[in-house]
């Protein structure tokens, strides 16, 4: 299944990571660029990552 990287919107194709979030436990998914570049994202409950 195809997902989009919450950092950046970008489709993830097979590289990039996929881990529930520490707050809700809803499936975040990054890409690698961002991950690697540590660009903050939002999951919808408020959670907020590097």
């Amino acid at each position: 299944m195809k997902m989009k990287c919450l950092s950046c919107k970008e489709m993830i194709e097979k590289n990039g990571s996929k881990f529930p979030c520490p707050k809700c436990k809803v499936e975040i998914a990054r890409c690698n660029k961002c991950k690697k570049l540590s660009v903050q994202y939002k999951c919808k409950c408020g959670f907020e990552g590097p």
